[in-house]
């Protein structure tokens, strides 16, 4: 660990430097020997670099999810070039280069804050040692061998012996109990984030080998802090303690605010937002109107979670616009004028279709709209009966089977046969 941390002494200086006037600040309230005033200027050290770690905290989400979203195509990379590595390797970098997405940016965070990790061992360590490093003079590094948090110096750690340990003005079983407690806090922090991300703000409808790595590492990096742990100094412990809960508490924000899509974080997200609009028929803020502007976007693409919120808008009336606002539908925008007109004035008026004629209205030259004139007489067709009375009786055929003209029987158009003379039928044989 030494080695490692001499690799970063060109930032020892600005580092001592950053802690030295937080020192000064707090010294002036708690006093400048006490564990407060040089575990709070850590403390300040360590929210001072993840403010400004924070844009490359938001590409690592991007890139995150971004790598989700490519792990079927992943897939079917490699199942495809199993036998050859080379093109399977081209393959996914040219799979990377056309969606934009770099697998290093989920690292970047991680990467960046290495260089002040170890520059803060290197310091921590030459305060163990009694020697100056950086602008920690002669009286800072007394000053800072005095401090103790909860008993235990700022410079001890738990694998120290007996005799280094009363050196610094400690004793062993104070040093050993406030290291192991802060070692499973720092392990524990680490894997409830890490649980976090996996139970809530993963997509749940693809299983992709990237759920199984990211579940792996959840048992892993706790078991990785633990054995770290008992090498690092009070302070180093305070610093990477204090950045496990920074990044517990941005995680929680990120999910609770913009959860991935399909994960259970976002559909505990739409259903608060869809009280939320519906309370105040419109969306507010600038990250809501974003949220309903990608999922309006989507169409058919949409998840479970998402179609749910559409169809629950929809059921009260509102609907979602694709520039991300909300509006009244078309059920709840009818306004009626005083005159007794209504007017529509949520979204366009619906095509009307004209009513289906029956064969009569078509044959007789009936308007669209089916309605006669009151005064205007029915024509009379072939299909209608005739206007003579119903008493009247028919007159009998003759032996021939003809049928006799001028009697009140049934037109032949009406009985279906055609009209004009017809063939006598031949007599039957006997």
């Amino acid at each position: 660990m030494d080695t490692i941390a001499s690799l970063f002494s060109f930032i020892t200086t600005p580092v001592s430097w950053v802690i030295v006037q937080f020192h000064s600040v707090y010294g002036k309230i708690f006093g400048p020997d006490t564990g407060w005033a040089w575990g709070l200027s850590i403390v300040s050290l360590v929210i001072l670099i993840r403010i400004c770690l924070i844009p490359l905290f938001v590409k690592q989400i991007k890139a995150t999810r971004a790598m989700q979203t490519l792990q079927p195509e992943m897939k079917k990379i490699q199942e495809r070039y199993k036998n050859d590595k080379q093109r399977q390797s081209e393959e996914m970098m040219k799979l990377y280069k056309e969606s934009g997405t770099n697998p290093l940016s989920s690292c970047l965070p991680i990467l960046a804050q290495s260089p002040f990790f170890f520059a803060l061992y290197h310091v921590l360590n030459g305060i163990a040692t009694g020697s100056t490093i950086g602008v920690i003079n002669e009286s800072l590094l007394a000053s800072a061998r005095k401090a103790h948090i909860f008993g235990a110096p700022l410079a001890a750690k738990f694998t120290d012996g007996q005799a280094k340990v009363e050196a610094l003005g400690a004793t062993l079983t104070d040093v050993r109990v406030v290291t192991a407690i802060m070692i499973v806090m720092m392990s524990g922090s680490q894997f409830y984030t890490q649980r976090q991300l996996m139970t809530k703000n993963v997509d749940t409808t693809v299983k992709t080998p990237f759920m199984q790595q990211q579940k792996m590492l959840m048992y892993v990096f706790p078991v990785m802090f633990a054995v770290f742990g008992i090498n690092f100094p009070v302070g180093v412990l305070v610093y990477w303690l204090t950045t496990n809960v920074w990044t517990m508490g941005q995680q929680m924000y990120v999910i609770r605010n913009n959860p991935t899509p399909g994960s259970k974080a976002q559909a505990a997200y739409l259903e608060r937002l869809q009280k939320h609009v519906t309370h105040h028929e419109k969306t507010r803020s600038r990250g809501e109107k974003a949220i309903v502007k990608a999922i309006v976007a989507k169409g058919r693409d949409r998840n479970e979670f998402e179609r749910k919120f559409v169809n629950s808008l929809t059921k009260v009336g509102l609907v979602a616009q694709a520039d991300g606002t909300v509006v009244k539908g078309q059920a709840e925008a009818t306004v009626e004028a005083e005159d007794g007109t209504t007017t529509t004035t949520g979204g366009a008026p619906k095509r009307q279709q004209p009513k289906r004629q029956s064969k009569s209205q078509r044959q007789s030259g009936t308007a669209a709209g089916g309605a006669k004139a009151a005064d205007e007489p029915e024509p009379k067709t072939s299909l209608t009966k005739s206007d003579e009375p119903q008493d009247a009786k028919p007159a009998a055929k003759p032996a021939g089977g003809g049928n006799k003209p001028g009697t009140g029987t049934r037109s032949k158009a009406q009985s279906g046969q055609r009209k004009g003379p017809q063939r006598p039928k031949s007599p039957s044989k006997k």
